[in-house]
């Protein structure tokens, strides 16, 4: 049985459909192809985290409830933001108590966000990785009264099932004047690869073999550049990036077997920390909507680096479709945007 049919037990899943938006002619330079923005900043909590955290929390509530019904169910999860957003906004949902672990270095407004969706807060470490080692310690001293629902920022088959609902939505839109057979690519920023592998078991689930997809880093944040040049997982020492929600140290196993072993074609490329600062402005200018840089880095694409499109998605037609996970992030402000447009100024003298 299907997620979908098991959620009517407990009404739902948290997150919600997202609109699929033709940007083509809104765009500052003509793409080669029509471009199309798949808005993941309108969920719930801010980014396409809540698809695939949700969907764990919601397998393992099921799992609770048949198991061990007499016990408390706690959700904890580990995050530097988005994902434990995706946590606290899912454990409301469900109406079940919820931990975040956070680095230090955690934003006041995440933690403000956090809180007013009931969520305690634990403050701990100086990144993402040092958090995750923590919750894990006290995960082992758990009250044998709770049954534990851990949540990964990333690395878990239930995520990735969870974000594959976002493919199944592009494939099921009616888009005027174009089939399915003229979607040709998907282009997502990469971190840890939670979304690349829900992008890629999406693909298989609708099997849409002609489909390719395209994953940007930043220059200063080389996790998955880095783990391919090995041809395995590595855990990179430092990683400082403007895109601090791509700043995962490691890689997730299945993304490297999906780049090196499925038949859907993925094409990496990594741009620099102010690109992906760029065009966050230029979306908040365009569509006035505050997203992160993490998702500029996708955003880049249509924006200032549409030489890519051409690079890696061959003889694309003005009836082809690429479509850009716009995965949104609660991490940025309108106070940033300002500081954003201040260091383009001094960057890119504009």
């Amino acid at each position: 049985m299907s997620y979908q049919e098991l959620a009517e037990d407990i009404n739902d899943l948290p997150f919600k459909k997202t609109s699929l938006v033709d940007v083509t002619n809104k765009l500052p330079s003509k793409p080669p192809c029509r471009i199309f923005f798949k808005n993941e900043y309108e969920q719930p909590s801010g980014s396409f985290k809540v698809r695939g955290i949700g969907t764990l929390i919601y397998k393992e509530i099921c799992k609770a409830r048949e198991k061990c019904p007499s016990k408390r169910i706690h959700v904890f999860a580990s995050s530097g933001g988005n994902a434990g957003l995706a946590a606290a906004y899912s454990a409301q949902y469900y109406q079940v108590s919820c931990t975040v672990f956070l680095p230090i270095t955690t934003k006041p407004h995440v933690i403000k966000k956090l809180h007013s969706y009931n969520a305690k807060t634990v403050m701990c470490g100086n990144n993402i990785y040092e958090a995750d080692k923590n919750l894990k310690r006290m995960l082992l001293e758990a009250n044998n009264s709770v049954y534990p629902i851990y949540c990964h920022p990333f690395d878990n088959p239930a995520i990735w099932e969870g974000h594959a609902s976002l493919v199944d939505e592009i494939y099921d839109e009616q888009i005027p004047g174009a089939t399915a057979n003229n979607i040709r690519g998907l282009v997502c920023s990469v971190g840890g690869g939670g979304l690349y592998n829900g992008l890629m078991k999406g693909l298989y689930r609708n099997s849409r073999s002609n489909t390719e997809i395209l994953l940007v880093e930043t220059n200063q944040a080389p996790t998955l550049l880095e783990t391919v040049k090995a041809q395995k997982i590595v855990t990179l020492k430092s990683v400082n990036s403007l895109a601090t929600s791509l700043a995962c140290s490691y890689l997730s196993e299945q993304s490297l077997q999906n780049y090196f072993k499925s038949k859907f074609k993925t094409h990496i490329d990594s741009i620099d920390d102010q690109e992906a600062v760029r065009a966050t402005v230029d979306f908040y200018n365009n569509f006035g909507t505050v997203v992160e840089p993490a998702c500029g880095t996708s955003l880049s694409i249509a924006y200032n680096q549409i030489n890519l499109l051409t690079k890696h998605f061959k003889d694309l037609s003005p009836n082809d479709i690429i479509v850009v996970v716009v995965c949104g992030g609660s991490c940025s402000t309108e106070d940033d945007i300002i500081s954003y447009r201040r260091s383009l100024r001094n960057v890119f003298k504009l």
